[in-house]
């Protein structure tokens, strides 16, 4: 994104925020519903989709690869499914802007086709490494033409005969088990992965809901996914949670500026998503659930938080895979809270939209917290005051650095500038608008 497109925008000081604030549908859900769609056999109905550029760039590839999608007046998707293997050869380079699940998802799932597909993304996504993904799928038979490093735009070609594997991730990723599971629907027989820590499994929820055959076993070396290959699946409705991963941010921001309480109603509470709000919890933060209930294989609740004081916590790396976004929206509310706060186990946020560890801590530091990076940890030494902000913040094309640091605007001693808040719209639409309306002043800069 160049500096012409750019969107500058300065959160102030907000006054106490109150109402309801209805976060945009998961986004990781979201990609799933229509990809699972496009493989079930009959027409889906997706309610509550996101429509931010990530998701939206996911349902244009899944045209390009002959798949009918529609948006409905009501709001509405419908997805007419071509069944598994009925993909078609993309007439067209496949962009999939700045989102890395819908890139590394749709590899998996063109990989055992028997044709050749492009991949390209934005500035960012190019930078984003993809050996990960392209390194099992290569096992499976998949060929890939690609960059230095594996990066993108690259060629997938597709394997006329695919193989299942086994394969055991070399550290937790929800995004290459989700790969190799949906190459794995097109290979004979079955495909397995081992996973040494529980990541997210929207995927295997999801596979059950359009009627695959899963197996999920835990053992001595990990988790173990087990699909079976060529089944036929079936259409079948949903209604897409709320995001727990956006409604992080609204969340904070109703602990740290004084006097909030707010409701998030509909948001996905998976297990393997919840990372962040036990640690805020264990901060001491008013955090209740209610009307818990299960949608779509998903747990959902409506969270009620009020502003509070929070205490400074360590955050065990192995709760990494469960909380890995959230982590830049964590370390704000760190600063805000009385004490040390140590984060471990964030390798993963090198290699996100952004360095997210470098761009947190720099962030920080600019706005007078303390804090540090040691190895692989962030160590944010908070007064359980609102720090100085006034900080320019380079957001890096990463809307959850340019959100994260809005937040800290909004309850800081002085405003927060981010260069470019235009990759927010990416997985949270009208955040600005949204977060006003409940009290807080954002506006261009």
């Amino acid at each position: 994104m160049n500096a012409s497109t750019a969107t500058p925008l300065i959160a102030a000081k907000a006054r106490a925020l109150s109402g309801r604030v209805a976060v945009p549908g998961d986004k990781s859900v979201s990609h799933r519903a229509l990809i699972f769609g496009a493989l079930a056999v009959g027409t889906t109905r997706v309610t509550g989709l996101l429509e931010g550029e990530d998701v939206l760039n996911t349902a244009r590839a899944l045209r390009r690869l002959g798949v009918p999608i529609e948006r409905g007046a009501d709001g509405v998707w419908t997805v007419h499914g071509v069944g598994v293997g009925g993909l078609a050869e993309p007439d067209a380079v496949l962009d999939l802007g700045n989102s890395g699940t819908g890139a590394r998802l749709l590899m998996g799932l063109v990989a055992t086709h028997p044709f050749i597909s492009f991949f390209t993304g934005d500035e960012s996504l190019c930078r984003r490494p993809m050996a990960r993904v392209t390194e099992p799928l290569t096992a499976m038979g998949a060929r890939f033409v690609a960059r230095d490093g594996s990066r993108l735009p690259l060629a997938v070609i597709g394997a006329k005969e695919p193989l299942p594997i086994e394969y055991r991730l070399p550290v937790p990723s929800a995004q290459v088990k989700s790969a190799i599971l949906l190459a794995g629907l097109s290979a004979p027989g079955a495909t397995s992965i081992i996973e040494p820590e529980p990541t997210r499994n929207h995927t295997e929820n999801m596979l059950r809901h359009f009627g695959a055959t899963v197996a999920v076993a835990d053992g001595t070396d990990g988790r173990r996914i087990t699909v079976t290959g060529e089944p036929e699946l079936v259409a079948s409705d949903l209604t897409v949670p709320g995001d727990p991963s956006s409604a992080a941010f609204p969340l904070v921001a109703a602990l740290v500026v004084p006097g909030s309480q707010l409701t998030l109603p509909n948001i996905g509470l998976n297990p393997l998503r919840t990372g962040l709000f036990e640690t805020l919890a264990e901060m001491g933060a008013d955090i209740t659930y209610e009307n818990r209930r299960v949608e779509g294989g998903e747990p959902i609740a409506d969270i009620v938080v009020r502003a509070g004081a929070l205490n400074g916590v360590t955050v065990p790396a192995e709760r990494a895979p469960r909380m890995i976004d959230e982590y830049p929206i964590l370390a704000v509310a760190a600063a805000f809270a009385q004490g040390r706060t140590a984060m471990h186990g964030l390798k993963e946020l090198r290699v996100k939209e952004s360095d997210r560890l470098a761009a947190t801590a720099t962030g920080l530091a600019a706005s007078g917290v303390t804090v540090a990076v040691e190895g692989d940890s962030l160590i944010v030494h908070g007064t359980g005051k609102p720090p100085a902000g006034g900080a320019a913040i380079a957001a890096k094309l990463d809307h959850r650095i340019a959100m994260s640091f809005l937040v800290m605007g909004m309850a800081a001693q002085q405003a927060t500038r981010i260069d470019d808040g235009a990759t927010i719209e990416t997985s949270f639409p009208g955040f600005a608008a949204l977060m006003n309306g409940a009290g807080a002043t954002v506006r261009p800069a």
